[in-house]
């Protein structure tokens, strides 16, 4: 499978017509929602605000939210972020698509790339059908989405592993030049500048996991690693020397020594899982295909000693097995082993001499196949409901098609038709998927508590200087949405605000704390302006942000003659 990239054919090459076409897919699949989703809490919020300030500060070197200083991942998102604002933003408007940009991007690189090493790696076919599948999954719709690291990410792993494995697969052949090696360290280094040790994780996993099956490891030689390790110093030195020198070297103490360490030693921000929570949530993350990844676990074993699987296997397991191990766990961090998820099961959907599954997989895949599309849709019908109590009709209506066309794609992928079932598949993801993005998410005002708030302040604002406090409200979308100089407080904290600047001060006050707004107030009148009530979808909490200011002083009618 992988002879005609070790000799350098051309029979693995893609016409740039596929390229295009799967550019366009990108584009149909995440384009839905993309403006209109307001912010996320809480990572996105966070980090699109801390590229606002960029902007709104100029410098370009330490990262902040508020006054807080955001030492937890390297500059390279926020540098993307501010550029695409500074050349899409609109003066005067904050809108959250711009800093998703670098995010969209990414994820298409991230596919063509996979399309580029799968052609390569197991053929054009394959490539391109590995491709659909990276393209279609739930958690790269998700992260394409959001303004976030993950999607950048996935794009330089998935070109630094490209290369690898290009090096890897033609390494009893000649020396290669220097494009192969310089591909492979740029995007380690740039990776290194968006999101830190992770490509260390996945290529060094590769690396000592083909070291270990192979019992030899002389190939890394062509790789040129210490010409390499230089263009990454290149890359990411001259900012981590800057921020070192500028917080004293805060930075690695807070990133390596909290945030990251954090992480390994114990659930982060509530986030702590056991082992086994990555493989029992694939069945979504990968959705709408994982039933077919199920289905090529025969043809993965039966193929395990071919140069290309055991490559796709090295990058999947290390980095799997760490993931599991390590007790914070999101849905979305084993993305970076998803492009080698996809090759194989692309590999196996289309090898004609493939094992036939036997009857519990088959029934299992089923199963998993309609169970993941049904729960999935069902779960986009309910969000309204149990957020707003009302009811999307857009959502319900789709449920028994996606649901059928899940049932289809299996019953075309038993019927020997597996590119029947990958393209019947993709119709039930693209339909649900501008369904939730496009119609429903957007359409749920309580879960947007930050929006809402801030078109209320915004329609209620006295002064252009107001500044806005909050109580019992904290998140990064709300800052985002209200201003940077909003005031993160507690009852007694916004009664001050307000009796501070009686004239120009807004107070968004959550129900659990009037109490002690009204008792700081110490008999100052204040009034309502609005009140935004909605989920709190971090702490399960609900909301009802009221908005106060100030009763103006009664005039005084003027003595008389």
């Amino acid at each position: 499978m992988a002879a005609g990239w070790a000799e350098g054919t051309s029979a693995g090459r893609l016409s740039a017509v596929v390229y295009a076409l799967l550019t366009l897919l990108c584009v149909a699949l995440y384009a839905p929602g993309f403006t209109s989703v307001p912010p996320f809490d809480r990572d996105e919020s966070r980090f699109a605000q801390a590229s606002f300030q960029m902007l709104e500060s100029g410098d370009l070197v330490d990262i902040r939210f508020q006054d807080e200083a955001r030492h937890k991942k390297p500059v390279g998102i926020y540098w993307l972020q501010a550029a695409s604002t500074a050349l899409l933003g609109t003066a005067g408007e904050k809108a959250i698509w711009t800093y998703r940009v670098p995010s969209l991007l990414g994820a298409v690189a991230a596919v063509l790339a996979t399309a580029w090493l799968g052609a390569r790696q197991f053929g054009p076919a394959v490539g391109t059908m590995a491709a659909v599948m990276l393209a279609g999954c739930v958690v790269l719709g998700v992260e394409a989405r959001m303004a976030k690291t993950d999607a950048v990410m996935l794009a330089t792993i998935t070109v630094a592993q490209a290369a690898l494995a290009a090096v890897y697969l033609g390494r009893h052949g000649e020396r290669p030049g220097w494009g192969l090696p310089l591909l492979f360290w740029i995007a380690v280094g740039l990776s290194v500048l968006v999101k830190g040790p992770i490509v260390a994780l996945v290529s060094g996993g590769t690396v000592a996991m083909l070291a270990l099956w192979d019992r030899r490891a002389g190939w890394l030689a062509r790789l040129r690693p210490l010409a390499g390790l230089g263009i990454v110093l290149l890359i990411a030195a001259p900012w981590l020397i800057a921020i070192t020198l500028k917080t004293q070297g805060a930075f690695f103490t807070e990133s390596v020594g909290h945030d990251m360490m954090g992480k390994v030693a114990g659930g982060q921000e509530g986030k702590g899982l056991p082992p086994g929570y990555y493989l029992g949530t694939f069945f979504i993350t990968f959705a709408p295909w994982s039933f077919l990844t199920l289905l090529a676990l025969p043809w993965i074993w039966r193929n395990r000693r071919d140069d290309a699987v055991r490559f796709c296997i090295a990058w999947i397991l290390p980095t799997w097995i760490v993931f599991e191990v390590v007790p914070t766990k999101l849905l979305h961090y084993t993305l970076p082993v998803f492009p080698a998820v996809a090759l194989l099961t692309a590999g196996a959907a289309l090898d004609a001499a493939a094992p036939t599954a036997g009857r519990v997989l088959r029934w299992a895949s089923a199963a998993l196949g309609v169970g993941a599309m049904a729960a999935l849709a069902l779960a986009v019908a309910l969000v309204p409901w149990l957020v707003d109590g009302d009811v999307a009709w857009a959502a319900w209506i789709i449920l028994p098609a996606v649901v059928a066309l899940a049932v289809l794609a299996v019953r075309q992928r038993f019927a020997g038709k597996p590119r029947g079932a990958v393209a019947v598949a993709l119709a039930g993801a693209v339909l649900l998927y501008a369904v939730a993005y496009a119609i429903v998410l957007p359409g749920v005002p309580g879960l947007w508590v930050g929006r809402e708030a801030g078109v209320l302040v915004a329609a209620n604002r006295p002064c252009a200087s107001t500044r806005v406090a909050s109580a019992g409200y904290s998140e990064p979308s709300l800052v985002f949405a209200v201003g940077t100089d909003t005031l993160l407080t507690r009852g007694d904290g916004a009664a001050r605000h307000l009796l501070g600047d009686p004239s120009c001060a807004l107070a968004l006050v959550d129900g659990r704390e009037e109490a002690a707004f009204r008792t700081a107030l110490a008999g100052a009148g204040a009034t309502a302006l609005g009140t935004v009530r909605g989920f709190n979808y971090n702490n399960g909490r609900r909301i009802a942000l009221t908005l106060y200011r100030l009763a103006p002083a009664p005039a005084v009618a003027a003595p008389t003659g």
